[in-house]
């Protein structure tokens, strides 16, 4: 089962890309983030054309998430985190795919730091890593999927010393990353690929992607019950080098179809490097 996460930043308007997309990697199980669209805005019509079902949480100009099944209905079972009822921002559904439940997250930006839309962030993330412990104590097969806004280390982002003002590397949110990863979940593109910068989002501005000066902020972490299949991990770094496309890039992870001790991961492909850019959500 090939999983994938793409924050589209607007899924009508970078919806060519998204199809493109969609008929190369031919991915399984698709989390979308920022859509940017009411939830009768969302192209389903197209999508279905594409292969793919889907469940959505939509909200109009802002926010969004989605889960994209191929040639399955996903079975939508949370659309809003637990532990605040006044949460009407769009930035969280989960629904069942093939065994497995899947988690799509938008977190928060947080900036400007301090302030209040940081402490949001910072109570967003203990809501988060909350439900995480209780789906561990489940022990269901899981995957919690997309746009963290967290640059976990310094080799996630380009130039460090350019982002230590900025509510993504901020050390609280940093160790609320830490927190949740150390319940027992698999960052998998790091478990693949421990020691090379790998970078998921690059600034329209300053040339970033030209530059390479990115950032890693889309993560897919995986339950310990469903660590042990995954088999190749990577970004789609081209995606955003097209026409009008997202600033950031999809990212995949594979997972073989049953636990197997004989299952090797998949060699990193050499296609990542180093960069910076400043993320506008």
């Amino acid at each position: 089962m090939k999983i994938a996460t793409f924050n589209v930043n607007g899924v009508n308007g970078r919806l060519p890309v998204l199809l493109q997309w969609l008929s190369e990697a031919v991915p399984d199980v698709v989390c979308l983030q920022e859509l940017k669209a009411a939830p009768e805005a969302f192209p389903e019509g197209p999508i279905r054309d594409a292969g793919y079902e889907a469940v959505w949480h939509g909200q109009k100009r802002w926010n969004g998430v989605a889960i994209l099944a191929r040639g399955a209905a996903p079975i939508e079972t949370r659309r809003a985190l637990p532990g605040d009822r006044g949460d009407t921002h769009s930035r969280y559904i989960e629904a069942a795919v093939g065994g497995i439940l899947i988690g799509c997250l938008y977190a928060p930006n947080g900036n400007p730091v301090p302030g209040p839309k940081f402490d949001a962030k910072l109570r967003w993330f203990e809501r988060l890593t909350a439900h995480a412990a209780d789906l561990l104590t489940q022990g269901i097969p899981a995957a919690l999927v997309g746009d963290y806004n967290v640059i976990p280390t310094d080799r996630d982002v380009y130039k460090p010393e350019r982002w230590q003002d900025d509510a993504l590397f901020q050390p609280e949110v940093r160790e609320a990353f830490h927190t949740l990863v150390t319940q027992g979940w698999i960052d998998a593109l790091r478990s693949l690929h421990p020691d090379e910068p790998i970078y998921t989002f690059w600034d329209y501005q300053r040339n970033g992607y030209a530059r390479n000066a990115g950032l890693r902020i889309d993560h897919l972490l995986l339950s310990p019950t469903l660590a042990h299949r995954l088999i190749a991990a990577d970004v789609e770094r081209k995606v955003r080098g097209w026409s009008k496309t997202s600033d950031h890039a999809p990212v995949w992870i594979e997972l073989a179809d049953a636990p197997s001790r004989r299952t090797q991961p998949h060699k990193p492909s050499p296609s990542r490097g180093k960069g910076h850019g400043r993320a506008r959500r």
